[in-house]
């Protein structure tokens, strides 16, 4: 590789944009859905999945976004398998191999009506996101807007609403994993987790490979 193409590899910047959410059950499995209309790797959807006994999981639909999801953040087992979702009236349905979700989006909190009033051009900044990584650690538990990701990646999450999930039902290899409650203990897949209060959050994803 020639000095050009090194440094353009060095620098090279893949973008999600989507929505996120979080939630944990009554059994101890918490869950993270991303879905991604927009994406490199075209339209996909992915579930992470931390169990009780501290087991992380990633259900991914091809080899493709398993590979780069895996190397960006930690599990101990991956799986290719169908990942479905499905939208109508807030209801959300996903069929991921053994997982079947559905969740209900509820109300807007007073933190999705400020990011929503942030113009979307200036939210999608990775600039913006250190702006923000501060208020999140406040005001969401802990919740990360940057950081260092899985083989020297840097990693920027720019949320651009958020909203509370007001119900939700999950099975699991077969076990229903009972009914929602808050993620804790947070999950450990990256540098940082979702809110703790089970929520769907609307961001753009930015993942820099390499170290800039």
């Amino acid at each position: 590789m020639n000095r050009t193409a090194g440094r353009a590899a060095h620098r090279a910047r893949f973008r999600f944009d989507g929505w996120i959410a979080g939630m944990g059950t009554v059994s101890g499995t918490r869950i993270v859905l991303g879905h991604w209309p927009r994406s490199p790797f075209g339209p996909f959807s992915d579930v992470m999945l931390e169990q009780s006994d501290g087991k992380r999981l990633l259900l991914a639909p091809t080899s493709a976004t398993a590979d780069f999801v895996s190397g960006t953040y930690a599990f101990d087992a991956v799986h290719v398998v169908p990942v479905d979702v499905s939208i109508a009236d807030g209801m959300w349905t996903v069929r991921a191999g053994p997982l079947d979700l559905r969740f209900v989006v509820g109300r807007r909190r007073l933190l999705g009506w400020l990011l929503r009033a942030v113009p979307g051009v200036l939210a999608r900044r990775p600039a913006w996101s250190v702006l923000t990584d501060f208020p999140a650690r406040v005001l969401l538990d802990g919740v990360r807007t940057r950081g260092s990701a899985g083989e020297g990646r840097r990693e920027w999450y720019a949320a651009q609403d958020l909203r509370l999930v007001g119900a939700m039902s999950a099975v699991f290899e077969g076990n229903d994993l009972g009914a929602m409650a808050p993620v804790d203990p947070p999950v450990r897949f990256g540098f940082g987790s979702v809110p703790r209060r089970p929520a769907l959050t609307r961001v753009t994803t930015t993942v820099a490979l390499g170290t800039e």
